[in-house]
């Protein structure tokens, strides 16, 4: 049965937001009361975090299709829908989260560092908030935002100061053994380590983690073996430790060959050749061993490696190698740029950005034109609006109206009758555009205005509409997950 998994596909959609609620309050004597439909409620988030008790992908192996809850939807009485929960998945740290190109999204390393991988839709407001002189009794309210979905690929890329590299039985997972507290499976046949083990070694006052790749021969970066699969657990080292094999039985093999069979994989894997390497010499407890780690040493040294000879059966060169080890991982955290308090990067939008685009695409046979329209505001106001409702659909023209819409289709060409798309992809809608006329539209009345609703009003009622028009243009900008 399968128990550790590195690399997984999920499926991760955000919750949808609530409808608003279109809803008059209704009482004794009083049957028209104003408008007092709720607010629907946000979606939820799926967010990724990294917790340090996970350390494998597994549980997305069996399950990988998670999706948060909806927001409820506005009730009458001003009663707001409740916002969806987000939901939370715990990862390793270390995990690479990555769009199904390969495209890195973000790389989560340190416990509780956080991603939001799908955003919950918006609520959509609720009658009484739609309310102002203008829209006194609106009879629509707005529809809630679907969440976003997407695939995403989550790789697990193993923390670890050290990597050991090498051969099969080369002594890899002996040497993890004796250096630290880990207890891999060891035994005297290739592969016996089917995943990466974690050690942490303490050399003075250094402490620091050492990692097992398994799985490296010959053709490993093409897929051969298992090094294809595991090769991304070196990417995150601070130094290679190349395990050589001095008493291997196999005729056609040596530890000066074994080294470059594994340097031309990470090469051929590549994004290491800036990690520094150790060579080690392992197995100089049998008479052969030692004799050709006494042979082969000096060669390996004119390359420039720095060649400790041990034995991980009789614990002989540990001490001097996890010193030796302790040095270059100081050193290289020494070098590493420190890191910097969280900053806030606030790009406020210049004042000449309109906030869409109207884009000429041709037309039909007839004469008539197309013009797309495609902008972060727009195409939000079109998924909330009810196409089966008049009213919310004349608010959907002013909204565009206000926005600018109008006027940028008539600099672009636009007469009437021609077809606006609004959005791209399936969920695009289509009009034929009948321009609006400005005055107009206040001298024929204006939409959603009930006059029976002219009595005197409380002084809280009045300043509720008088307030009600500057609040539903800063709803436009706002940001519920900032």
């Amino acid at each position: 049965m399968t128990t550790f998994v590195d690399r997984v596909t999920l499926h991760v959609a955000a919750g949808n937001g609530g409808h608003g609620c279109a809803s008059v309050h209704r009482e004794k004597f009083r049957p028209l009361g104003g408008p007092d439909g709720g607010n629907g409620g946000h979606g939820g988030d799926v967010i990724l975090t990294v917790d340090q008790n996970v350390t494998t992908l597994i549980d997305y192996h069996h399950t990988p299709h998670r999706k948060a809850t909806n927001g409820k939807p506005g009730e009458g009485g001003d009663r707001a829908g409740a916002n969806g929960k987000d939901l939370v998945l715990s990862v390793p740290d270390g995990t690479a989260v990555l769009t199904q190109d390969g495209e890195v999204l973000a790389d989560l390393v340190g416990h509780g560092t956080t991603y939001v991988a799908a955003r919950g839709g918006r609520g959509g407001l609720g009658n009484a908030a739609l309310a102002s002189q203008r829209r006194k009794a609106p009879g629509f309210a707005l529809l809630g935002e679907p969440g976003t979905a997407q695939d995403v690929v989550l790789e697990l890329k193993t923390v670890a100061d050290v990597a050991l590299v090498g051969y099969p039985s080369a002594g890899k997972s002996s040497l993890i053994s004796v250096l630290s507290a880990a207890k891999p499976k060891i035994a005297d046949y290739p592969f016996t380590t089917l995943v990466p083990n974690l050690g942490v070694v303490t050399a003075g006052a250094v402490t620091y983690t050492i990692a097992d790749v398994p799985g490296l021969i010959p053709g490993a970066s093409e897929g051969r073996g298992l090094g294809l699969e595991f090769l991304r657990h070196v990417e995150r080292c601070s130094v290679l430790v190349h395990v050589l094999d001095t008493a291997t039985l196999e005729s056609d093999r040596d530890p000066v060959s074994d080294l470059d069979v594994i340097e031309e994989e990470l090469r051929a894997y590549g994004g290491l050749d800036d990690r520094p390497r150790v060579v080690v010499l392992n197995k100089i407890d049998i008479p052969d061993g030692h004799d050709l780690a006494e042979m082969v040493r000096p060669d390996l040294e004119e390359r420039g490696f720095t060649v400790y000879e041990v034995s991980a059966v009789a614990r002989t060169g540990l001490k001097e190698l996890s010193y030796g080890l302790a040095g270059i991982v100081s050193a290289a955290r020494a070098a590493r740029p420190k890191q910097e308090s969280t900053r806030i990067v606030i790009r406020p939008q210049a004042v000449d950005e309109a906030g869409f685009t109207v884009a000429r695409e041709g037309g039909d046979g007839d004469g008539s034109s197309l013009f797309r329209i495609t902008g972060e505001k727009p195409e939000r106001w079109v998924r909330q609006t009810d196409f089966g409702n008049d009213e919310a659909v004349g608010y959907l023209g002013d909204r565009l109206n206000r926005l600018g819409v109008e006027d940028q289709l008539r600099k672009a060409g636009a007469k009437p009758g021609d077809d606006v798309v609004i959005g791209t992809g399936d969920d695009a809608v289509v009009f034929d555009w009948e321009p609006a006329m400005a005055s107009g539209a206040e001298m024929l009345g204006r939409r959603g205005e009930d006059h029976r609703f002219d009595a005197p009003r409380p002084a809280a009622q009045r300043r509720r509409e008088r307030d009600a028009e500057r609040a539903e243009e800063e709803y436009e900008d706002f940001d519920p997950f900032a």
